[in-house]
Order: C-alpha cells, then structure tokens, then sequence
C-alpha cells in the first residue's frame, strides 16, 4: 500500500548527516523529536539503505511515510559484517522496545527435558532453558501440562530415579517410589551401571519419537527372555511394551523423516497479528504456540522475518528445519546465521505442496482460530466495559481499573495487594503488594486509608500519580468505600478517580448477587440487568483477594521460620550455627552464663552480652 504522492520533507540536519553515512554494514537508529529511538534497523550499506528513506522524495509505503514525519535525527553504528548487524539491531530491538519495530512480547522459555547421560544414574528433569552443557535435551514443549503428561508416562513405564541429585547422594534407605517397584532404588542397592544404563536408553529413544523402533527391541527381548525361562523379567518387558504401545496409539506422525522442525505461519486481522509455531519432534507434533502482535502497517512477511530474529537469535535451541507459509527478507542470512549458531546446517524453506505444505496450512488454521477467538473476546470486553461504564455512570471507559484488598491473620502481618484489569484482562505485571506499616491493631478500615495514601500519593506512589486508574474498586461496602473517598478528596484526586465499594452478597438474607456501592448513595446498585459488568468487578475484586492472601500467608511463613537469634547484634549466621550445635536448643541456651556464651568458638564478650540480654527479655 503506498502513501499519497506527497514530497517528505527532510531536514537540512538529516541531509548533512546522510552526506557523511558510512557505505559500511551496520544498524541505524531513527530518533524522534524528544531523542527517543523509534525505530531500529540493520542494512549491508548504510549509505544506500538511508538513501531510500532521505532521498527518495515520494513513493514510499505508508509505514516509512509515517516513520519519516516523526524523524528528527538518526545515528549510525558500523560493524564488521552484515552478520553482526543482525545480532545488534535484534539486542537494540530489545533494549529500546522502538514503536515502529516488530516486538515480540513473550520472553518465557518452553519447557524441555534434560538428561545428563555422563551420570552412572542418570535422572530426567525438567528445565526451561537448554544450555551447552554435555547433557541430552528433549523438546522444547509448548506447555507445561504436556511437558507433564509425558514425564508421567515415562515415570510409570520405566524404572528411572525420580529423585535430586542432592537427595540420591545422601538418602540411607529407598524411597516410596521403591517400594512400588517404579524405581530400581540404586542410591541404597547395587544396581549395575549396565542395566540402568539400559533403561536410559530405551528412555532417550521414548523421547526422541523412535517408538517403534524401541518396541521391536523390547519384543526380541522378551522372546529371549521367555526362551531363557527369565519369566519374571520377561513379564515386566511384556507390560512395558503394553504401555508403550498405547501411548503410540494416541500419536499421529505427520513426516515420514522423523526430522524435528519448526512450523512458523502468521496471518492479521482486526488490527491484530498471530504467529503460530507447530513443533514438529521426530516427526511427531507435540504443541503449538502462538505469538500475538498489533498489526500496524506491517505485513505478514514483515512479522514473520522480525519474529524469526527475536524468537531464535541467542537461543540455545534452533531445530534443523524451519518451516514458514511465505518468503521474507533477509532469509537467506537469518539460515546462515542460524546454521553458525547451531553448529550444523539449518534449512528455512517454503514448501509449496506435500506433507510440509500440510504442516504450514495446519499452522495457519491455528493462527486463524487464535486471532478469531482474541477478536471475539476483545468484542466482549469492550462491551462489558460500556456496560460498567453505564452502569456506573463514569464520564470514560474503564480501561485501567484497580482493586485493592486487605488481608491479615488475627492482626499480624497485615499486608495489602492491588490487582490491575487493563481492557478487562488482568495486567498482572502492574500488580502491587503492600506491607502495612503505620497501624499497629488490627484495623481493616486503617489499612485501606494508608494504602490508598501510599499508591496515590507523589511520595510513595508505586505505580505514580500520572497513571492514575480509569476506575478505583475497593473490596468492601460503605465503610471501605467512605476511606477511600475520604483519602482521595485529601489527595485532590476526587473527580479525576472515580471509586465504588464491591461487597460480598448476604446469603442469609436471600441476596443472591454481591454489592456495588456508589459514593453519596446509601443503597446498592441494581445490577440485574448488568450482570457482566458485575462479574467483571467480582474477577478482578478475587484476583486481589488471592494476591493479598498468598502475600500474607508467605510473610507468615518466613515469620515462622525465624529463630530469636535472629536480629541480634553480633549473632550472624556463622555464630547462629555454633550456638545450636553446642546448646541443641534454646531453653539450654538461656540458662547459660556470659561467660559460658563467650567462651564459643567465634564468639566475643560484646555479642555474648547481647545475646544473653536478649535470651532474657525473651518469654
């Protein structure tokens, strides 16, 4: 799509900047009128590459026109290779976040199993980064559950050990895990290398897919086995086949090679774009992920060579085969990129029929139910939202709404949690924890006045005052929601934050639905005709319920965890140490002397006075 045939006007700055650009490989920063980078990119020659953008006067796509009326100044850096300014644009990309860049949002790493088969005992574990350490990896997987699906699997089929190295080193008796025969117990019994090591790699071939050929093996086996007379092991190779063939059955291989790929397609609609990756392992699929974008003015090539460059560049895992729906720019250097980072050749095609081409369609179809169903229920909640909004009367859309909670066991640890909703989905990297710290007796209305104080004042504002919420939620009915009117009039924040109080439904009285309290209003709303609305708030009033709840119930734990050596002065962990081995316990502890005290390896008189004051005051 081209913009209108109108000449951009570039700054003489700009041009006498371009006159001295280096024709050198490298990464340009476009730089917007309040020195913000706004967009980051790489080029064989920078000269050249700046050129279509300052002097070509017409004719450039609506992406590039826009980019051009924001630009003020731009910086150049030079590298040595065209490879090196892949990896830099990819690290500026991340460091900046431009906004007219591709940015791929979802850093987590898929989970993945490990094996380290240079152990005499080796054990699979899970792990979520694969790194150059000798052992074995398997995946990566798409999610968690299916990770554990197949962890089960391979726990009840084979007789692996199933506990840390930590605990294998130092248990004198087998586990449970024993004793129902689902581990061979070699922490406590001789288990010869040999035999385990048999197991390992029937487990490794489990994991890479090769299930058939792991079957024929164990059928020959068990023959030999039965022929020898051997009719107890024979039996226990009978059941593992069972279990393994009827994991097999719930498998569908869709490549004859067996060769592990990546399936990457993207499609955009509605402003919205999705990247969707099928892994493909051994020729089996094992998951999907998707990748959600705004969809500016870039095209679909355009996601997918920027993803490509985010998701893979650094990454310890690149499959041999990448898989995509369309060409993009720049392929041809991201393979060869790929192919050093990996060590060995990486292929990046677009197959155009065959069992591939049906990977890709399969790929796409995922991607377009994603987008459908984000759509869908962007619709809802825009609705919802109009719904709140009418139903409250607030002069804007609830965009941003926060919700306060308050939580304490019988007045101790007193803490305070604020879930955020953004477009009516939880935001949960804008959640905050609170510890009380100014109300001594357990005050739940107290707690809510200094934590209200504390977000929306300029002092202690932990998100800050220039973000303030489209609608304030307090969990509670009128007395709750008095504090917060009150804490906000004192702020000045009274009409630029609109507040309600959301209290729990009195089910003795035949209320069947919960509370929404308006200020200046005795009785609650009628929200029998806005039940959405109302089950918007109720989601986010529990999200910050649990998050207060959790918060508190860790604070009690580390509370309880704590000895009365702790805070001591002089009493640090080394000495703690020391006065336990020597005393066994505290009550001994206390009927000892100074001198007695201060006489310990590592003590001195200052610190044995002190902590025999303390031992003292201490009931």
């Amino acid at each position: 799509m081209s913009s209108p045939d109108k000449k951009n006007v570039v700054s003489d700055h700009i041009l006498e900047k371009y006159s001295s650009a280096p024709s050198h490989s490298g990464v340009y920063l476009m730089k917007s009128a309040r020195g913000k980078i706004i967009y980051v990119g790489k080029a064989l020659n920078l000269k050249k590459r700046l050129a279509s953008y300052f002097v070509r006067g017409s004719g450039h796509d609506l992406k590039t026109a826009l980019l051009l009326q924001n630009i003020t100044d731009f910086d150049v850096i030079v590298t040595s290779t065209e490879h090196e300014a892949l990896i830099l644009e990819s690290n500026l990309i991340k460091k900046h976040n431009p906004k007219y860049n591709i940015i791929l949002k979802d850093g987590k790493n898929y989970p993945c199993f490990r094996m380290d088969i240079r152990q005499e005992y080796p054990v699979l574990q899970v792990v979520r980064s694969i790194k150059k350490d000798g052992a074995s990896y398997f995946g990566p997987f798409s999610s968690s559950h299916g990770v554990k699906k197949i962890s089960k699997e391979v726990n009840r089929i084979f007789k692996l050990r199933k506990c840390r190295d930590s605990h294998f080193r130092n248990r004198s008796r087998p586990c449970l895990q024993y004793q129902m025969k689902a581990c061979l117990g070699p922490c406590c019994h001789d288990v010869p290398v040999e035999e385990y090591g048999k197991i390992v790699k029937d487990v490794i071939l489990f994991l890479k897919g090769r299930k058939p050929e792991l079957i024929e093996r164990l059928r020959s086996e068990m023959k030999a086995e039965a022929d020898a007379m051997n009719f107890e092991k024979a039996a226990y190779i009978r059941d593992t086949l069972a279990a393994i063939e009827k994991s097999l059955e719930r498998q569908i291989a869709v490549t004859a090679d067996m060769m592990d790929r990546d399936v990457v397609a993207c499609t955009g609609k509605g402003g919205l774009a999705v990247v969707t990756v099928v892994f493909v392992r051994s020729g089996y699929v094992v998951g999907t992920g998707n990748h959600v974008f705004e969809m500016k003015l870039d095209t679909t090539r355009e996601i997918t060579g920027a993803f490509l460059k985010q998701y893979y560049l650094g990454k310890n895992f690149i499959p041999p085969e990448i898989v995509v729906a369309e060409p993009f720019e720049d392929q041809a250097l991201l393979q060869e990129r790929f192919s050093m980072e990996r060590g060995k050749k990486v292929n990046i095609l677009v197959p155009e029929r065959g069992e591939k081409r049906q990977l890709v369609e399969m790929a796409l179809s995922n991607a377009r139910s994603e987008i459908g169903s984000r759509l869908s229920r962007e619709r809802e909640s825009a609705d919802t939202l109009a719904m709140l909004q009418a139903l409250l009367g607030i002069p804007s859309l609830p965009r941003r709404i926060e919700c306060f909670d308050n939580s304490n066991m019988a007045g101790s640890d007193p803490v305070s949690s604020m879930a955020v909703f953004i477009d009516g989905e939880p935001d949960k990297s804008s959640y905050r924890k609170y510890i009380i710290k100014n109300v001594k007796i357990q005050d739940d209305y107290a707690y809510m006045g200094e934590v209200l104080t504390r977000r929306f004042s300029d002092k202690e504002g932990t998100v800050g005052c220039g973000t303030l919420p489209d609608l304030l939620v307090v969990d509670g009915g009128r007395g709750q929601l008095s504090v917060a009117v009150s804490v906000l009039t004192d702020l000045g924040l009274q009409d630029s934050v609109p507040v309600v109080g959301l209290a729990k439904r009195d089910v003795p009285r035949g209320e069947t639905h919960d509370k929404i309290y308006l200020p200046g209003r005795s009785n609650p709303l009628n929200t029998s005709h806005a039940l959405k609305a109302l089950y918007l708030l109720q989601r986010i009033r529990d999200e910050a319920h649990d998050c207060a709840v959790s918060f508190q119930r860790r604070r009690r734990i580390q509370r309880g965890k704590k000895s009365i050596l702790d805070g001591i002065t002089g009493i640090g962990k080394k000495r703690k140490t020391i006065l336990l081995g020597h005393f066994k316990g505290i009550s001994a502890m206390k009927r000892a002397g100074i001198q007695e005290l201060a006489a310990l390896p590592g003590m001195t008189k200052s610190a044995a006075r002190a902590l025999y004051d303390a031992l003292r005051d201490h009931k």
